[in-house]
């Protein structure tokens, strides 16, 4: 019996769904996948992928109780917490910078490919990387 089983999403909490779009579809480039509404909890469904992705998708949940609201910006205490693979690095480093988004950590060669540190608008720390194509991941998702 073979199992197959995808990570198809991961919920990032946000303080507000529009001011979290233009951030990921505005300054990222992120392709808004979906935006409905969820009447009996009041709230919206929102999902973004990055361009291209076939992989796993962000919810953008926002905050909808007093005890999550810490968490916006904090859902890792501090560290690298989302990780973006690009197949042309300084495209979009270029691009990112060009749109204000602000890096922690200047590029980088590593072992592992080319990376730099970026803070989301709320503050979570992402990698923007290229790895290298003998990278164990890269190879797994064909890049």
């Amino acid at each position: 019996m073979s199992v197959r089983q995808e990570l198809v999403h991961i919920a990032l909490v946000v303080r507000d769904y529009d001011e979290a779009l233009e951030f990921y579809v505005g300054k990222l480039g992120f392709e808004l996948i979906e935006d409905s509404y969820q009447a009996e909890q009041d709230k919206r469904w929102v999902v973004v992928a990055p361009p291209g992705s076939s992989g796993a998708t962000i919810l953008l949940a926002r905050a909808s109780k007093p005890e999550q609201e810490p968490f916006v910006g904090d859902q890792a205490g501090g560290r690298v917490f989302l990780f973006l693979n690009t197949d042309d690095f300084r495209r979009d480093y270029d691009a990112m910078v060009a749109k204000g988004v602000e890096f922690v950590r200047e590029p980088k060669e590593a072992e592992y490919g080319t990376v730099a540190v970026f803070k989301d608008l709320y503050g979570n720390l992402w990698d923007l990387l290229q790895l290298n194509p003998d990278h164990p991941i890269a190879r797994r998702i064909g890049g």
